[in-house]
């Protein structure tokens, strides 16, 4: 049996994990959760065994969007790992689950003990920020409906068939008004990709979500999987 259910974490040769063992605490995060405020010292990281976790550019809530997420393939607090104390970004969670608490300072020594977990950390970092590059290319050159089907996906990796996301999760998701994202929901719902209930999106059908998303969606996982040694949608 794996001693985490985190996919990063499980990577880790046994003589890296003991390094890190004995000060990761087991929590369990809500819905809703504050991670870390913008501006605000990163007092802890968070390795999560479950649950979608959401980070959000913008200090205003009417202009803000969502720039990434992180599930149980990763980390919260990217910029902690990074040696930076405090980020313009926050996160919250999107969705509540299971997951092991580090203080900032005392990953930041087991990384100095360990060069496994050092790379590995890092290598995430990059993968992370190749997702919101990602994200802004999406929200650039991409259509609604494609976006939607991307993230929609991506969460699925995550949490799977049911999506506990609502309109207006989804409209900071998209970085667009509520309306459009109903527009767009509709279209997915018509091909039968998807079906939408109150508060919660159900997937029908993954191949034709993919076929939408078209390149908007892979990249990262890709990447992800190149560096980190496995496919964590499996």
């Amino acid at each position: 049996m794996p001693w985490t259910r985190n996919k990063l974490l499980s990577c880790l040769p046994n003589e890296d994990a003991d390094i890190l063992r004995p000060d990761l605490e087991p929590v369990t995060l809500t819905q809703g959760q504050v991670l870390f405020g913008a501006y605000e010292t990163i007092s802890h990281i968070h390795f999560f065994e479950g649950g979608l976790s959401s980070e959000i550019a913008g200090l205003e809530q009417s202009r803000s969007t969502e720039v990434g997420c992180i599930g149980f393939e990763g980390y919260s607090a990217v910029p902690a790992v990074l040696g930076v104390d405090s980020t313009p970004h926050h996160a919250f969670m999107q969705c509540g689950g299971p997951a092991l608490r580090i203080e900032v300072s005392r990953l930041r020594a087991a990384m100095d003990d360990s060069h496994g977990l050092r790379k590995l950390l890092l290598k995430y970092a990059h993968v992370f920020l190749i997702q919101i590059a990602a994200t802004a290319l999406a929200d650039s050159r991409y259509e609604v409906t494609q976006r939607l089907a991307r993230w929609v996906l991506m969460s699925q990796d995550r949490i799977g068939d049911e999506l506990p996301l609502t309109h207006d999760f989804l409209s900071l998701m998209l970085g667009v008004r509520r309306p459009s994202v109903t527009d767009a929901i509709h279209r997915l719902e018509g091909v039968q990709a998807i079906k939408a209930e109150r508060s919660l999106i159900v997937v029908r059908d993954r191949r034709k979500l993919e076929e939408i998303a078209g390149s908007t969606y892979g990249i990262p996982e890709v990447e992800y999987e190149r560096h980190i040694g496995l496919d964590f949608r499996d």
